[in-house]
């Protein structure tokens, strides 16, 4: 009688396991190519699945989305930011054995500006 109830133990879980949904695929690292332009980027970053943007910080020139999986985030700036247009994006990876942030972006105004935007986020991403 045990084995019975055992053989029907294991045919009830292969066949709850057969209609558990498949898992999602994992999403591909994003390839920023700045030739695309500003728009180009933008709409594509917008469209990639499981991005949440973050709360509005009132002031701020810019515009963040986060992967769900942590693993980005992407800064676009908005009409009003010196470096405008601009995108780059934040990236979470190890370095010796400590977490850092990697930053890779685009600028399509001034230069400048932008230098001085990314310099910005690479110390608040030192600070934490």
């Amino acid at each position: 009688m045990r084995v019975r109830a055992g053989l029907a133990c294991s045919i009830l879980g292969l066949a709850l396991a057969a209609c558990a949904p498949p898992a999602p695929e994992p999403v591909a690292a994003f390839e920023l190519d700045c030739a695309q332009g500003f728009d180009a980027i933008r709409a594509a970053i917008l469209a990639r699945p499981g991005l949440t943007p973050a709360p509005d910080a009132p002031g701020e020139p810019y515009e963040i989305f986060n992967e769900e999986s942590g693993r980005a985030s992407y800064i676009l700036t908005r009409p009003e930011a010196p470096a405008h247009p601009a995108v780059f994006i934040q990236t979470a990876t190890r370095r010796d054995g400590e977490r850092v942030m990697e930053h890779e972006g685009c600028a399509f105004g001034n230069a400048a500006e932008y230098d001085q935007l990314l310099a910005y986020w690479e110390s608040l991403a030192a600070a934490r």
